[in-house]
């Protein structure tokens, strides 16, 4: 029998159809969006991605409608081979100046931004206090195509399409202050004294 609430149809156990990387320690204060198979180039999702994790789901946002509208640029620190260097890279900080307007991979992620959002809404979550804790993009396998070359040969034309996953937590903005220690420090020469016996 079809059961759609994912359950089995025998043992009536519930188990999860989507498996992500990391499990957060409070389900609760978290929402979750994913996709996989995208057909946006995975080098460009990692650099959004990487760039975006840790912000305000609302920072994030605009910050990839700037890169639709050319207003701000995605910064490219690890695959930089053959990328120009652009003067908006210097907003952020990030080691050098190197980065694109990656159109259709913005798009792509912000719509998984945005439906993680939905998710937070529908959880009772406070959207204002969101924080992107977990992006992470993986390669899918590629789409394999074929181009014609001089003197009768083939040559391959793959695409390279991206899994992409988020994580969003509620941030309580409260942060448990440590206990202070007590304890005198003292100098490795003072310890060095401290271990020497006088004799006689």
């Amino acid at each position: 029998d079809f059961l759609g609430s994912g359950e089995r149809a025998n043992d009536g156990i519930k188990c999860n159809m989507v498996r992500y990387s990391v499990e957060p320690e409070n389900p609760e204060k978290v929402s979750k969006s994913r996709g996989s198979h995208l057909r946006v180039h995975f080098k460009h999702c990692r650099e959004i991605a990487f760039h975006t994790s840790g912000m305000n789901v609302n920072k994030a946002v605009k910050f990839l409608d700037d890169v639709l509208a050319y207003k701000a640029v995605v910064p490219f620190v690890c695959f930089t081979g053959g990328i120009g260097r652009k003067a908006q890279a210097k907003q952020s900080k990030v080691p050098g100046s190197k980065g694109r307007w990656p159109v259709k991979a913005a798009a792509v992620y912000k719509d998984l931004l945005t439906n993680a959002i939905a998710n937070a809404e529908t959880k009772g979550l406070d959207t204002e206090q969101l924080v992107i804790t977990h992006a992470q993009v993986n390669r899918a396998p590629p789409g394999r195509r074929r181009t014609y070359r001089a003197h009768g040969r083939i040559g391959k034309y793959a695409s390279q399409p991206a899994h992409i996953e988020i994580i969003l937590t509620e941030d309580s903005g409260n942060v448990e202050k440590a206990e202070e220690d007590n304890r005198v420090k003292i100098t490795k020469k003072m310890a060095a004294k401290r271990r020497f016996v006088k004799v006689g």
